[in-house]
């Protein structure tokens, strides 16, 4: 294993972990504001946090480089966001911190795509772009709940129908990218299949 591999392994174990200790800072629905005072420590907290994760990445180079950068940039946005939420409670707030985190994540995943090459590489962007979008819809709904308690049935079906809509055309756009490998009727049936899963014509 070579050392930009096993370089790649500790950037990719480090985001994990970033995004994990990120979702659990994330405060509960019903949680009280934290105060004005805790709030900026908490963005000093991040500022400072990404300094030290943006220095321990310049002892990489080449793509582990841009990978670490970009995980250590998410991390820190995505703190600042759940200081903000924490702070301002608003639906809005909270929507905020997950679309921040689906940005971080889709970051990270794009500059790790950029390891491979040919179908792979393709099939590694849309995967990433599927994720994203679905972040998105995800916060999206989250936000339409909390904003229509006393509408949510109406607002809460079509923000769901909306997303659901996303999510199927972002999977398949994968599994297409997938058949894309293959070829002549093996392809074609790749091809047809998929349409027939995901209803499209």
């Amino acid at each position: 294993m070579n050392k930009t591999t096993i370089a790649l392994l500790a950037v990719a174990g480090l985001s994990f972990a970033a995004t994990a200790c990120a979702e659990s800072t994330m405060p509960a629905a019903n949680a009280p504001p934290i105060s004005h005072e805790s709030y900026e420590m908490a963005k000093t907290a991040a500022k400072a946090q990404y300094q030290i994760d943006d220095k321990s990445c310049s002892a990489l180079s080449g793509n582990a480089k841009d990978i670490c950068d970009a995980q250590a940039k998410g991390k820190e946005n995505v703190s600042k966001a759940d200081a903000e939420a924490a702070f301002d409670t608003s639906p809005k707030s909270r929507e905020a911190a997950r679309l921040a985190r689906a940005d971080a994540n889709y970051a990270v995943a794009m500059e790790s795509c950029d390891d491979l090459a040919g179908n792979a590489k393709d099939v590694c962007v849309k995967e990433a772009k599927a994720a994203l979008v679905k972040g998105k819809a995800d916060a999206n709904v989250a936000r339409v709940t909390s904003d229509s308690r006393n509408e949510a049935a109406d607002k809460q079906s079509d923000a769901r129908a909306e997303a659901n809509a996303d999510k199927t055309t972002a999977d398949y756009k994968v599994a297409i990218e997938k058949c894309d490998v293959l070829a002549g009727q093996v392809k074609d049936d790749c091809v047809n299949s998929a349409k027939a899963h995901f209803g499209k014509s």
